[in-house]
């Protein structure tokens, strides 16, 4: 499955300018998504976000492997459109992510339980890693039914 940017607004609730998602170039639903983020020098980030050394805040970079993670989770039958939240997250920073790059970003679902997932993301440019990260989101609508009254 493919998702362009009209599809993607199906499971990813961001929207611009906080949607970190350009394209999914590839889905398998509960088990991994892959796409990019274009990076234009018109993004509302580069020119506060070093004046004189544009680049992608690291903030964002988690972000849009988050949202990649969400899309793998919300393409499963019936969470299309739910919110998600974060509930840790480790990431590493490589290299800057600078205007004009593409990042592109791999998300893997490695376990997926009681409405908690635990998955990995990697965000490339020119085919080196610049960010990866482990996280744990939730769709909290579903962790609360499993919460103790």
């Amino acid at each position: 499955m493919k998702l362009d940017a009209q599809e993607l607004q199906k499971y990813q609730p961001n929207r611009y300018p906080f949607l970190m998602i350009d394209y999914v170039t590839e889905v398998v639903p509960g088990k991994f998504a892959k796409g990019y983020k274009n990076l234009s020098n018109n993004e509302w980030y580069f020119p506060v976000h070093f004046p004189n050394g544009a680049n992608m805040p690291g903030a964002l970079q988690l972000e849009a492997m988050a949202q990649m993670l969400t899309v793998a989770i919300t393409t499963q039958e019936g969470l299309a459109g739910k919110v998600t939240h974060a509930l840790q997250h480790n990431v590493r920073f490589k290299k800057e992510v600078l205007p004009g790059e593409q990042l592109i970003i791999e998300a893997e679902v490695l376990s997926w339980k009681r409405g908690i997932c635990k998955g990995k993301a990697k965000g490339f440019t020119h085919g080196e890693v610049a960010c990866e990260a482990d996280m744990m989101i939730t769709i909290p609508e579903i962790l609360e039914e499993f919460l103790p009254k």
